[in-house]
């Protein structure tokens, strides 16, 4: 688009798709899309938002073509396509003509008048015409002369003719014209990549928002049965009710803060990424070949943005100060809660089985010990046969199978700075990029930077713990659906997959994360298990 549009351009540009409207449409909170871009946005989501304020709409708006905004945006198409050549014949005496043509030849731009003996002449149609442009020089060779008419690979830039007889003899050379295009290929590429990278980052915004909201809806009960609790109690127990109170205001004011900073950042990256995806739109469209290899290298490059992808807000309320508060108040008696975890955990245990690690699964980097109960990341990778059951990222699975009823086992992870637990099914995917998901047949708790975890839900759920788990034990009810996660060492509750839908076998997985020059050397400990 012509630069002289100026904030008019961005006034009647799409803020989803970067290009003027098309069939603009008007959501409620007052801003606008093209009709398509809005729609297509929308797939595949029960939540209907504004993709520009994030305002989320109770229904679906009856979307209507704005038609005086259409007017508008038909007009400024018609003035920018009249603005587009400014270069003016240079033959013309008198009032000059725009030029449509120049000739890098002659070095000299032509009217469609003046153009004619070069559409005509025999030995004038072998020059080499563009499209008009004002900086000729630009486009000849400055040692020879003569037009820029190729690419020399190997040196990454433009020559004439005589240069390929000399120094860029033996390279590499196509016609400027080919590796232009090819060029706006891999630039197309890139900027689908960051229409993509785009449309993440909306969708990442209304997941925390949603995620926030949820969490305020659940504190909301909880500040409920808390105070209905305490009413009952005596007083000393309605002064731990404020208290109480007061800390879970502290939580979720600190939760909406942290949603706060992660949107204001995922603004920034799409600005960012908008202004990439504008100079990505110009250079792709326009016809300056040369200008285009200029700027191919750093516009091609992939902008330097945060990875996402399990980044969230935990929507749960952190209740556990409650559990502690009524445990000291009254010593002799366990608050309910903790009979709950505590039933949990000793019911789960009497499931247990006994479990091995599959060498046939194991990412050629694991080291397996011989009785297949530890596993550990070896930073070399080892002399193991090729296998469609190999994963070639960081996993492991165990031999043993379940489709059907109960199971539980036990990992010792003590030392660890990171690692990953569950189950897979067996269908599960083994070779490329694996997503840690329940709708790609992994249920898996995650642990990163030694004291942050990651329930691989949807949507992820982010806490943290002060301790740091030392063996965690994994259950399974595969008919309830349910996939549960406890710390043995507090015999407490960590989190559970509920309402989770099995049909294949489902097998125990591990991952004991990288070495990190020996950080996180430890292996992961398959345990007997040993009830209290």
């Amino acid at each position: 688009m012509s630069s002289s549009s100026g904030p008019l351009n961005e006034e009647l540009q799409c803020s989803i798709c970067l290009d003027v409207f098309s069939d603009p449409v008007t959501t409620p909170c007052g801003h606008n899309f093209c009709r398509t871009c809005l729609i297509k946005c929308w797939t595949n989501t029960h939540i209907c938002f504004c993709p520009f304020c994030n305002e989320i709409f109770s229904r679906r708006p009856d979307l209507k073509i704005n038609s005086k905004l259409r007017e508008v945006v038909q007009h400024f198409k018609e003035k920018l396509s009249l603005e587009k050549s400014e270069v003016l014949c240079d033959i013309c005496d008198g009032r000059k003509q725009k030029a449509v043509k120049s000739c890098l030849t002659c070095q000299s731009s032509y009217c469609e008048t003046h153009l004619e003996p070069h559409l005509r002449v025999p030995c004038l149609k072998k020059h080499t015409l563009i499209n008009a442009v004002e900086n000729l020089e630009d486009y000849i060779c400055q040692k020879h002369e003569r037009p820029l008419e190729l690419f020399c690979r190997d040196d990454q830039t433009s020559v004439c003719l005589s240069c390929t007889e000399g120094e860029h003899r033996t390279h590499n050379t196509v016609p400027i014209e080919e590796e232009s295009q090819e060029k706006k290929i891999q630039l197309f590429q890139t900027q689908t990549d960051v229409q993509q990278m785009i449309q993440n980052r909306m969708k990442k915004i209304l997941e925390i928002q949603h995620s926030v909201e949820l969490r305020n809806r659940n504190t909301e009960e909880e500040k409920s049965s808390i105070v209905e609790l305490f009413t009952d109690l005596i007083r000393s127990i309605e002064r731990c009710q404020s208290e109480l109170l007061k800390m879970m205001e502290e939580q979720q004011k600190a939760a909406e803060k942290q949603a706060e900073d992660l949107i204001k950042e995922l603004q920034q990256e799409i600005t960012d990424l908008k202004k990439r995806n504008t100079e990505l739109e110009q250079i792709s469209h326009t016809d300056d070949h040369l200008h285009l290899l200029q700027m191919y290298s750093t516009l091609c490059s992939r902008p330097h943005t945060k990875n996402w992808t399990e980044i969230s807000i935990d929507s749960d309320v952190d209740v556990f100060p409650l559990h502690r508060a009524l445990t000291q108040l009254k010593k002799t008696h366990k608050t309910l809660n903790e009979k709950l975890c505590q039933t949990g955990l000793d019911w789960a245990q009497k499931f247990a089985v006994d479990v091995t690690l599959d060498p046939d699964t194991a990412y050629p980097y694991l080291i397996l010990s011989d009785d297949g109960k530890q596993v550990s990341h070896g930073d070399i990778e080892q002399d193991v046969p090729e296998n469609p059951k190999r994963f070639d990222t960081i996993c492991v699975l165990a031999k043993e199978g379940f489709s059907s009823g109960r199971f539980y086992y036990e990992v010792q992870v003590k030392g660890k700075t990171q690692w990953s637990l569950g189950v897979a099914r067996e269908s599960v995917k083994r070779k490329g990029d694996i997503s840690s998901s329940p709708e790609d047949g992994l249920w898996s708790m995650i642990l990163i930077n030694q004291n942050q975890y990651i329930a691989c839900d949807n949507p992820a759920v982010v806490f943290f713990h002060t301790k740091t788990h030392e063996k965690v034990g994994v259950f399974v009810d595969y008919e309830e659906g349910l996939i549960s996660f406890y710390d043995v060492g507090s015999r407490s509750h960590i989190y559970s997959f509920t309402g989770q839908t099995f049909t294949d076998k489902l097998y125990p997985c591990f991952n004991p994360g990288d070495n990190d020059k020996g950080k996180n050397s430890n292996p992961l400990i398959i345990s007997p298990v040993s009830s209290n």
